[in-house]
C-alpha cells in the first residue's frame, strides 16, 4: 500500500499546470490553437501530420500496405508532429485536427480533412477498395474489431502504460486496475485468434492493422518495458498473430515512419519517399548516433 495521504477533491477543479508527470507541460483542460503556424505541404495526394505512437503507425502502416498492393494513388508525404514540443497546438493542425490529437490527414484531391486513426483507416479502406470485407456480414466483423479496438486501447495506453510507465509516481491501485482490464483485454484476443487466423476471420483487415501496433507490439514486449510484469509469453495464440503480421513488409516499414524513439535504424523521422527507408532513417543521418 503507500503512505501517501488519501486525496480529497476540491469542490470546484482548478487546473494546476504543475502536476501531470512526464507530459505536464503540453496537457491542458482547454481546446484550441496556442500558436500560429503553417503545416508544411508535401507534394503527394495524402498529406500525414504524425508521430510514430501506436495511433500513427496504424495509419503509416495501412499506407504501405496499399502502397504494396499497388495502389500508386495512396503515395504520401508523412510530416513529423513533436507533441512533446506542442506542434499539435498549431492554428495549421488544429485546423485540420480541433481535437488536437495525432494522427491528422489531408486528403489534397478534394480538401478533405480526416482525423480520428480508425477513421483514417476507413476512410482509405474505402477509397482503395482493400483491407476491408465487401461481404456485409465479414465486413460487420472487422468493423466489430476496429471499434473494439478504438475503445480499448485508451485503457491499455492512458490507463496502464500512463500509471506504470510515465506516472510521476507508483501508486498500486491504478496499476493494479490497469493491468487487470489489459490482461482481461489480451485474453479477449487470444481467446479469438484461437479460433481465427486474424481478428475476425481468415482475411487480414484494417482491424489488424489498427490492433497491431498497440497489442502487438505489447505482447511482442516492445511498450512500456513490461513483458515480463504482464506474462505475455502465456498469451499464445496473440503471440503468434503479433509475430506473423510484424513480419510484412509493409509494416516493418510503416512502424517506423515518424518514429523518434528507439535505434536510429528504427527511426525514419519523415517519410517522402519509398527510398527514403533505405537512405533517410537516422542511422543514415546521424551515423554517430548509433
Amino acid at each position: 500500500m503507500t503512505d501517501h495521504s488519501p486525496y480529497t477533491p476540491p469542490e470546484v477543479w482548478t487546473w494546476d499546470d504543475e502536476n501531470g508527470g512526464e507530459w505536464a507541460s503540453i496537457n491542458r483542460p482547454i481546446a484550441g490553437a496556442t500558436h500560429q503556424a503553417k503545416l508544411p505541404r508535401g507534394r503527394h495526394p495524402f498529406q500525414l501530420y504524425s508521430l510514430g505512437t501506436p495511433n500513427g503507425q496504424k495509419v503509416t502502416i495501412m499506407f504501405e500496405e496499399l502502397l504494396a498492393a499497388g495502389e500508386a494513388g495512396a503515395e504520401y508525404d508523412a510530416h513529423l508532429i513533436r507533441i512533446g514540443e506542442g506542434d499539435q497546438f498549431s492554428s495549421g493542425f488544429v485546423e485540420i485536427n480541433p481535437n488536437s490529437k495525432i494522427p491528422a490527414l489531408l486528403d489534397t484531391r478534394t480538401g478533405t480533412r480526416v482525423f480520428e486513426s480508425g477513421n483514417i483507416l476507413l476512410y482509405l479502406a474505402e477509397e482503395f477498395g482493400h483491407f476491408l470485407p465487401q461481404d456485409h456480414a465479414h465486413r460487420t466483423e472487422a468493423m466489430n474489431w476496429l471499434f473494439w479496438l478504438q475503445g480499448s486501447a485508451p485503457y491499455l495506453g492512458g490507463g496502464f502504460g500512463h500509471f506504470y510507465a510515465y506516472a510521476p509516481e507508483k501508486f498500486e491501485y491504478p496499476i493494479n486496475r490497469f493491468t487487470m482490464e489489459t490482461k482481461r483485454q489480451m485474453d479477449v484476443l487470444d481467446r479469438e485468434l484461437a479460433q481465427n487466423r486474424y481478428l475476425g476471420g481468415d482475411e487480414y483487415t484494417i482491424a489488424d492493422i489498427a490492433t497491431w501496433p498497440w497489442y502487438g507490439n505489447l505482447v511482442l514486449g516492445k511498450a512500456y518495458d513490461a513483458g515480463t510484469f504482464l506474462d505475455v509469453e502465456s498469451y499464445v495464440n496473440l503471440r503468434r498473430w503479433a509475430e506473423e503480421i510484424g513480419q510484412r513488409p509493409a509494416v516493418r516499414r510503416g512502424r517506423i515512419v515518424n518514429k523518434t524513439s528507439g535505434h536510429p535504424s528504427q527511426q525514419l523521422h519523415e517519410r517522402h519517399d519509398a527510398s527514403d527507408f533505405e537512405l533517410r532513417t537516422q542511422d543514415k543521418l546521424s551515423p554517430a548516433a548509433e
